[in-house]
């Protein structure tokens, strides 16, 4: 089975975006995968902003990516785009960090104005580092998102069941695919 980096880009400490990523990750070990959940919001910000890729904690990170087979992006939408946290984090990692990755971006947000911001500002970004496969991903409302009491997602019906449909089909594609090799 694939290992798996579940990459959180928001910067709020409690985080409908987290929450789904983290449900995500559980239907994604259910189905076999090792995930290893990553919130760039721990990482330090003074090595983020300095892109020091030698400070430990940024190395552990280009190194997780590197080893895994599969990255999951999930990121809150702001004024249309991915979170600056996000942009932060995927640059410091190298150019072709995502070199024959699959990767599925998922997304969060309180209005369906921002549902284009996967394919029009993040799909790019992943593209250019590389991905072998990019999932068609999926905008969630926050509104279909709550939060149980220890910080988990309950997702509205409609939601949790495009989710399990989405979390599916990343896994057959994972299951199809050749391990990553890192040398």
């Amino acid at each position: 089975m694939a290992t798996v980096v579940s990459l959180s880009g928001s910067p709020s400490s409690v985080s409908r975006t987290t929450a789904l990523l983290r449900h995500v990750d559980g239907l994604l070990v259910a189905r076999g995968h090792e995930v290893v959940p990553l919130e760039a919001r721990g990482l330090p910000a003074e090595a983020l902003l300095r892109a020091d890729t030698l400070h430990p904690a940024i190395a552990e990170v280009i190194g997780l990516v590197e080893r895994s087979d599969a990255v999951v992006v999930g990121t809150p939408v702001y004024k249309a785009a991915y979170s600056g946290l996000l942009k932060v984090l995927l640059d410091v990692l190298p150019q072709h960090a995502l070199d024959g990755k699959a990767v599925l971006p998922l997304a969060t947000g309180g209005t369906t104005a921002h549902v284009l911001a996967i394919d029009y500002a993040l799909r790019p970004v992943l593209a250019s580092m590389g991905a072998a496969h990019i999932a068609p991903g999926w905008f969630t409302l926050d509104k279909d998102i709550a939060l149980d009491a220890g910080g988990g997602a309950v997702l509205a019906e409609k939601s949790a069941q495009a989710i399990e449909r989405l979390a599916v089909r990343f896994s057959d594609v994972l299951d199809t695919r050749t391990p990553a090799v890192v040398s």
